[in-house]
């Protein structure tokens, strides 16, 4: 077996136990390196709340903005991943530089759409009814921000997609961890003009971002390039225009998936919002939490669709199954401990955000905690689905997936929440039961497509 996580030779498919100790060795970097992005965004907000809650509020919605646009396309590359997990499963090293090479340039085409989309974010924020004061703000900062577009579609998008499955993962956390530290200098430098830099304001964190997200980019590219072990992934080779189809038909509908459980969200904190501020404080406080904490069944889906792709690249379903449903296991052990932690010390979590001894805080504070609860069932099926679309990923399926998830987020878990909330009077405690009960149906869902295809033998 290999330190990637991915063995040296198929000839004998892992135990369980292997299948656990390799799922973890891949997933570890990607989870940091998910964690460190997180830090990032983080970063930004705490600079800009020292230029007043008007700069914090246009710089925060111009990265959620833009984290959207860039996620949505970024999962079309997500076909990189298990396309080479395939090749390199079935022996066949020599197509690696192929389908690098061509995702390499989809990823410079997907930048393209994101460009022009947010180029118009001022005139779109205007459409919607936004202020126009705030509109011509996030406007201002999207027009740097935009031009991270294509650095973030080839430092995030591809160089995300494909270190793990040639087993180089550990670039990604090295240099995300780097990339913290470098965009917190930036930030405050370029916001308030110190080390010599210009004093931009709000603009200076977006042009912060935009030289951090290119200078990660370039580093993993040069990182990749300049070692010796990973050449022949990398040979130079003709981009393929039938393989780029390949890919995109396979990529389309995880980006169609994420849209649908980011819209779920976003239309779940909008009515939220009508319920009042201090229930829309909760909720981010819950919602910041569990976002963290879900890092981790991301980054174990992520190493599960390499794994399962690379065993069913193998011709040895069965390796591929184990794989599977070992990453759905280490998910739910992971994230039923972070529940337990949410349910029986709410409080404690609570106390990171709110001083729990100023009475002003005690209605957020207590709502907070009772949402938290929620997210002790939350996290568990929402780790499972996660993982569950990962490891569908890895046997190319994607179409049924991307149905099963509009089927639950916006079928099942949108109509109860808006019935709990608005008719059964619970208000964001039946909001968060229907994201509980839409990401409960695609978790189940999600799994029993992967039991039944892999139980057929599949592939």
């Amino acid at each position: 077996m290999s330190h990637s996580g991915l063995s040296n030779s198929v000839a004998a498919p892992p135990t369980l136990t292997r299948h656990a100790a390799e799922t973890a060795r891949l997933a570890a970097p990607l989870a940091i390196a998910q964690l460190s992005q997180m830090a990032m965004g983080v970063t930004d907000t705490i600079m800009l709340g020292s230029l007043g809650p008007e700069a914090l509020a246009a710089g925060g919605l111009g990265a959620n903005l833009f984290f959207v646009v860039a996620t949505l396309l970024q999962g079309i590359l997500s076909s990189v991943s298990v396309t080479v997990a395939h090749a390199r499963g079935a022996q066949a090293d020599h197509r690696v530089p192929h389908i690098y090479w061509t995702g390499l340039v989809l990823a410079v085409l997907l930048a393209v759409p994101a460009f022009v989309v947010l180029s118009f974010t001022e005139p779109l924020l205007l459409w919607f009814g936004e202020p126009a004061a705030l509109a011509h703000d996030v406007g201002a900062y999207m027009d740097v921000l935009r031009w991270a577009s294509v650095g973030s579609m080839i430092g995030v998008g591809m160089m995300r997609a494909f270190l793990p499955a040639i087993g180089a993962a550990k670039r990604l956390l090295w240099i995300s961890i780097a990339s913290v530290g470098v965009n917190a200098v930036l930030n405050y430098g370029l916001i308030h003009g110190a080390f010599g830099l210009p004093r931009l304001g709000l603009v200076g964190a977006a042009t912060a971002t935009t030289i951090t997200i290119w200078a990660a980019a370039i580093a993993l590219v040069a990182l990749l390039h300049g070692r010796r072990r990973y050449r022949h992934f990398i040979a130079a080779a003709r981009p393929n225009v039938p393989l780029m189809g390949e890919l995109f038909g396979i990529g389309w509908p995880v980006a169609i998936t994420f849209g649908v459980e980011a819209t779920l969200f976003l239309a779940t904190s909008l009515m939220i919002g009508v319920l009042g501020p201090t229930a829309l404080a909760a909720h981010q406080i819950a919602l910041n939490v569990s976002s963290v904490s879900f890092m981790v069944p991301l980054a174990i889906g992520q190493a599960a669709n390499v794994r399962v792709g690379y065993w069913l690249g193998a011709g040895q379903p069965l390796a591929a199954r184990h794989a599977g449903f070992v990453a759905l296991g280490f998910g739910v052990a992971f994230m039923s401990m972070t529940g337990l932690f949410y349910f029986t010390a709410p409080h404690v979590i609570v106390g990171l955000y709110l001083r729990l001894d100023d009475p002003q805080n005690l209605q957020t504070a207590a709502l907070a905690a009772a949402l938290l609860g929620i997210a002790a069932v939350f996290q568990i099926v929402d780790g499972m689905q996660t993982i569950g679309s990962g490891c569908l990923r890895g046997l190319k399926d994607t179409r049924i997936p991307m149905l099963a998830a509009t089927l639950g987020y916006w079928g099942i878990g949108f109509p109860t929440g808006y019935w709990l909330a608005f008719h059964a009077g619970l208000g964001a405690r039946g909001l968060w039961w229907g994201l509980a009960a839409g990401l409960a149906s695609v978790a189940v869902l999600m799994t029993l497509r992967f039991e039944r295809m892999t139980r057929r033998g599949h592939g």
